[in-house]
């Protein structure tokens, strides 16, 4: 098992983990209080028979560390005990720790080892699946702020860890479950304490595996309370918790479209990129049938692998292994979208999701190569202050994908990566970013780069200078605007909601696009070396927050905008495709061979031109059907929510 486990790296670049989140069968929440191994065991044979490889698995604080305070006169704390038992003057005791439940545990790690199953432990699992779960001590309190709650947490933390640091099944630690959701904070210096608090007690035992953050809903801005940076600075491993409802604008569009697919992999990629750090969705799934029958859910998670296994996304873990629409205790008793999410139902048959999640990885395992390289990335998306940071992203993530770009992401607090094409999408205020990152980025231009700035409502300085436009006025719209891309192929026509509408006119622009009334909307002008591109409305945070504007037949091809920035940027490449449902990455394998991974984000079968650069041609097929043709006239078909690998080789 050690051996096994060790290959099942959370951390080492290319590597990919396919797993479930685990509770027990037939008690959910309630496994460790009404413990039943031989439950259990059969569990696990089954979760190991079907191709899952890692477990994230939660010791529920409570019954883990069941303290109530004893209050004396006038309500003046007196003593912590176990119920009316006083605790034991030794390790366990003194951490406030159940020994019961610490033999269950050590009990479930056995039979995890024996099945050779990987654990992710959420160490402080306070929170799950909608109820707040809190020793009795600690009812009425804010857990991630009293500091005699903290002081507990680190004690239990720190005696679990001790106790089954030397178990070769455990791969990881998680700070807890959503441990965000727990209770307010009032500042990211509160969250930033508290996460400091658990993560460093767990590296005080075991400095040796990795520390995951286990939490969702995290932000880059400074008035963020749960900053992706600050999780970064403590933990080893971000994650994401991708749920489309529970995610702004992601609840838009069907499950099996684009927007739906690249979800999980754009909010991992934002995570990782920003935060500098390895990025695991460490929960996925579609939050029962109202949202998507079996069939699509099967349909869509297929999408969803390959995205995350072609974006260095680390892996992806399913919510979660059983269904739980059987049990009649809370959160059950009160959520109906936490009881039919398994891969199993309640008499154990295989959902179709589980036999996705099983041919996954059994696929994995028999690629020519143990880990996927790096993509080439093509630009850097710059997210900057005062904006809708996670709108502005996900919809140029999308854009980029349609037009065969490969995106980064930064905030603007760090310094400008390097690039040869730069994304500053749907820019606000008069504060989006400093002049310091201002006269960085327009020496890159001036040297050769290439800029694109798409405008929301934000006050530039300088402006007429570098993007070759002068403001004639400035007004707040009335309706939505109405542009002309008579500069791009076949002149496309667009509708965006914009709350501001400059009148301009060019000074040294050459301009590409216009609303109905001839105003300049769309220009691109020479700065130095380099090229400014200027769009005065922001297609990013509109395209966000409108439902159908990715997938439908009438959507607006607003790609082509991205497609005609990105043209001289692509050369690198070794294919190129044409249809906008379709992604493709590329991984150099060494100077003559890249692995190819061509996506149908769509729930249609595609046939796209994949035409190949002068001297390439396709080696080995390692998933879908072989391109058809050769060279600048290859076509390709890749089945409804599937996809195509290619090893490609360069005479």
């Amino acid at each position: 098992m050690a051996e096994r486990a060790a290959r099942l790296s959370l951390t080492e670049p290319g590597r990919f983990v396919v797993g479930c989140n685990y509770w027990a069968s037939h008690a959910g929440t309630a496994m460790w209080s009404d413990w039943r191994p031989d439950v259990v065991d059969a569990d696990l044979a089954q979760l190991a028979a079907e191709g899952i490889r890692v477990l994230r698995v939660f010791p529920l604080w409570p019954v883990f560390q069941p303290l109530v305070q004893l209050y004396g006169g006038g309500g003046r704390p007196e003593e912590m005990r176990h119920g009316e038992s006083p605790l034991a003057d030794d390790d366990a005791g003194r951490a406030g720790v159940s020994r019961e439940a610490m033999d269950r545990f050590a009990n479930f790690l056995a039979l995890a080892e024996a099945h050779s199953l990987g654990l992710i432990v959420g160490l402080v699992t306070g929170w799950m699946s909608g109820r707040l779960f809190v020793p009795p001590a600690f009812d009425g309190r804010n857990v991630l702020t009293d500091p005699s709650a903290i002081r507990w947490q680190v004690r239990f933390v720190r005696h679990f860890v001790r106790r089954f640091r030397d178990s070769a099944a455990i791969l990881a630690w998680d700070l807890g479950n959503e441990c965000n959701c727990m209770a307010p904070v009032p500042s990211s210096d509160a969250a930033w304490v508290w996460t400091s608090a658990i993560a460093g007690a767990i590296r005080l035992e075991d400095p040796g595996r990795p520390v995951l953050a286990g939490m969702h809903s995290l932000g880059p801005a400074e008035d963020a309370h749960w900053r992706i940076q600050d999780l970064a600075e403590l933990t080893d491993v971000l994650t994401t918790h991708p749920y489309p409802i529970f995610t702004p604008h992601c609840d838009q569009d069907p499950l099996a479209t684009i927007r739906s697919c690249l979800h999980a992999t754009a909010e991992s990629r934002m995570y990782a990129d920003i935060g500098g750090r390895p990025c695991l969705c460490e929960e996925a799934g579609t939050l029962g049938p109202m949202i998507a029958g079996e069939r699509l859910a099967a349909e869509h998670i297929r999408t969803v692998l390959y995205s995350l296994w072609a974006h260095d996304c680390h892996g992806l873990l399913w919510w979660c292994a059983y269904d739980q629409g059987h049990l009649t205790h809370a959160p059950y008793d009160w959520h109906s979208i936490e009881r039919e999410l398994g891969l199993f139902r309640a008499d154990r048959a295989a959902k179709p999701v589980a036999k996705e999640l099983s041919r996954f990885g059994a696929w994995l395992a028999k690629l020519p190569f143990e880990a996927l390289p790096p993509r080439r990335i093509e630009a850097v998306c710059v997210l900057t202050r005062g904006q809708d940071q996670w709108a502005a992203a996900f919809a140029t993530f999308v854009l980029a994908k349609q037009a065969g770009l490969d995106v980064a992401f930064q905030y603007v607090d760090r310094p400008l990566r390097e690039a040869g094409l730069y994304l500053l999408p749907s820019v606000c205020g008069d504060a989006g970013f400093p002049r310091r990152f201002w006269c960085e980025l327009e020496r890159r231009v001036r040297d050769g780069a290439t800029l694109y700035l798409s405008h929301h409502d934000c006050m530039l300085s300088p402006f007429t200078e570098p993007f070759g436009l002068e403001v004639l006025g400035r007004e707040r719209r009335t309706g939505p605007a109405e542009i002309v891309a008579d500069g791009l192929e076949g002149a496309p026509t667009f509708r965006v909601a914009s709350p501001i509408r400059l009148r301009l006119t060019p000074v040294r622009a050459q301009v590409l696009g216009r609303e109905t009334d001839g105003n300049p909307a769309f220009a691109r002008a020479r700065l130095g070396e380099g090229t400014v591109y200027f769009l005065s409305v922001p297609i990013e945070h509109h395209l966000s927050t409108t439902p159908g504007a990715f997938h439908r037949p009438d959507a607006s091809p607003f790609w082509k905008i991205y497609a005609a920035i990105a043209a001289p940027h692509l050369a690198g490449r070794a294919l190129s495709k044409d249809h906008p449902m379709v992604g493709v990455t590329e991984h150099p394998l060494d100077v003559r061979r890249r692995v190819a991974v061509a996506i149908n984000y769509s729930p249609a079968r595609v046939e796209t031109a994949l035409a190949m650069a002068p001297g390439w041609s396709v080696e080995r097929v390692l998933a879908g059907a072989p391109p058809t043709g050769a060279g600048a006239s290859a076509r390709l078909t890749i089945d409804a929510n599937d996809a195509s690998v290619l090893v490609l080789r360069r005479e």
